[in-house]
């Protein structure tokens, strides 16, 4: 995530900005784990016959379709997205230094880059995602925010890929695969588009989740409480327990961005994507006029060292992980 990378950068999804680049080697994963069982909590997971992908696609070229049967093996997967405070002991435990630290730099919504951070740098094409120098984990908007800005409760943003695989591996898990991740997600309902079934949330009535409310990038009506982040357990869980599934913040997965399709478009869209790596669920950024990628079917990808303010991550573990 370079200097160069910022200003000419063009995200592959209006949803995530990409640092561009995606081409070099994994980090390698440190040998420290955590001394407390951290699956302690975690939902059980049963294995068995599942559902991908949807046959009433949205965004078009994203690989959203079709309908496709899976089988997962058990699992255990936490409740809620990677906290500020589970984060925290990480960092505290083992030193490990962000992307977003190593390079100085991460994207921020632009409604929430205070003045006294002075001029930023815009994204071409979507000039709403700034770089502001400073930003990262506790400085969520910039320097001098984290009193503001950082909540324990809240998922922690400006995580990579990388940074994500790291605390799973540290916690005794890993990153869930898409398939394992929209398993999770359906909360035993099958073929629906939330998790909590069909029913679309809106700018009115209905607000199950935590997506944008109002015109974007210009107004927020925050109808549904929140105009940034939410607390990691809001919201009410589906069927299986697990809270913001979809919304809030993107959740980073295991795979690569992969669209298994044979339009001309799509192709052209994949080559621009090597390297790429998959998330799922949409965030608080979300709205049917700009991103309707808040579906459970919705994917997304970008660089594994990108970084915003919209993106965390959520663990799972074998299902012999003591309870």
């Amino acid at each position: 995530m370079t200097d160069d990378q910022t200003q000419d950068q063009r995200p592959t999804s209006c949803c995530i900005s990409s640092s561009g680049n995606s081409s070099g080697p994994e980090k390698q994963l440190g040998s420290a784990v955590s001394p407390v069982d951290l699956s302690i909590g975690a939902i059980t997971i049963a294995g068995g016959p599942s559902l991908m992908g949807t046959n009433k696609p949205e965004v078009q070229n994203d690989g959203e379709e079709p309908i496709r049967k899976s089988k997962v093996k058990p699992f255990k997967i936490a409740v809620t997205a990677v906290t500020n405070q589970e984060f925290e002991a990480f960092v505290s435990a083992t030193g490990y230094v962000t992307e977003a630290e190593t390079f100085g730099w991460s994207f921020v919504f632009w409604a929430q880059v205070p003045n006294s951070i002075g001029a930023t740098q815009g994204v071409a094409g979507v000039e709403w995602w700034r770089r502001v120098d400073g930003a990262n984990w506790r400085e969520v908007n910039g320097p001098g925010t984290a009193s503001q800005a950082w909540h324990p409760d809240h998922p922690v943003v400006h995580v990579s890929w990388n940074d994500a695989r790291a605390y799973a591996a540290w916690a005794g898990g890993r990153l869930p695969t898409e398939a394992e991740w929209e398993h999770a997600a359906r909360g035993g309902l099958g073929d629906v588009r939330f998790p909590w079934g069909d029913q679309e949330p809106n700018d009115t009535d209905f607000f199950p989740c935590n997506v944008w409310q109002g015109k974007f990038p210009d107004t927020n009506l925050a109808l549904d409480g929140y105009i940034t982040t939410a607390p990691a357990k809001s919201f009410e869980p589906n069927g299986y327990g697990l809270y913001n599934m979809v919304g809030n913040v993107w959740e980073w997965t295991s795979d690569p961005m992969s669209i298994k399709s044979l339009k001309k478009q799509a192709k052209v869209r994949m080559a621009g994507m090597k390297g790429y790596k998959l998330s799922k669920g949409g965030s608080f950024l979300c709205h049917p006029s700009y991103c309707y990628r808040y579906r459970i079917a919705a994917r997304s990808g970008t660089s594994p060292d990108s970084t915003t303010t919209h993106i965390g991550f959520r663990v799972i573990w074998p299902e012999t992980a003591s309870s």
